[in-house]
């Protein structure tokens, strides 16, 4: 972002009179500034003028430690009477659009902040309850021959159903009919599933997603929805 300064001339005052400290025979000006400062945002206008003596003849500003008693006191006087300046502070056209996005980023910020929190779904708080005995729920699972294995040798999808539970252990019976591949649920069996079970805790519980480990570290359940 640019930054300029730039010293703006109020009045002018012919000083006769006085003794140019100096040069005597030359005569002097009295000229009133105030300090304009500019950037890309806003405007500033210092509040108070100052005074500064030339010499009118060579054209050169006279350092304040040569000024006289006179000097001072018109100087004092005439800043006093400068005209004021047309503002102390404004904004450019790019200033009120940086103000704007501001005010409309703060406002976003609040409201993120205080509005109510979306309504979780039906299936959304259904699948963060913990399983009780006869829930069904649809999802695939991975048998591996030895534990720890990260190679499934068998996979299969379709619908599973909780047969019991002891504290956080819960007892999963597949569907008679699992796919070997992915399928509408709709086309997969939910009613009738197998007499054997298998033990298994959860190991995240997040949103749509149980994930579940048997208890010999054989088979592994993912789970995405309940019915």
């Amino acid at each position: 972002m640019f930054f300029v300064i730039n010293k703006i001339e109020q009045v002018s005052h012919r000083t006769d009179g006085l003794h140019n400290p100096k040069k005597s025979s030359n005569p002097m000006v009295l000229g009133i500034y105030r300090t304009q400062s500019r950037t890309a945002l806003f405007t500033v206008y210092s509040k108070k003028a100052y005074g500064e003596f030339w010499d009118d003849v060579e054209r050169k500003k006279i350092a304040s430690r040569y000024w006289t008693f006179e000097m001072k006191a018109l100087a004092k006087q005439k800043v006093a009477e400068a005209p004021k300046p047309p503002y102390i502070f404004k904004l450019t056209i790019i200033g009120w659009i940086f103000v704007a996005i501001m005010i409309a980023t703060m406002g976003l910020i609040v409201y993120q902040e205080t509005k109510p929190p979306v309504p979780k779904s039906a299936a959304y708080v259904a699948m963060e309850q913990a399983p009780v005995v006869g829930d069904i729920y649809l999802g695939r699972y991975e048998v591996f021959k030895e534990a720890g294995e990260r190679i499934a040798s068998e996979i299969g999808f379709g619908w599973f159903k909780v047969i019991k539970v002891e504290g956080d252990m819960y007892y999963m019976a597949k569907s008679t009919e699992m796919s070997k591949t992915h399928k509408p649920k709709g086309e997969l069996n939910s009613t009738d599933f197998e007499t054997e079970s298998t033990p298994v805790k959860i190991t995240e519980q997040v949103g749509y997603m149980i994930n579940m480990k048997a208890t010999d570290d054989k088979m592994e359940i993912y789970i995405t929805e309940k019915k």
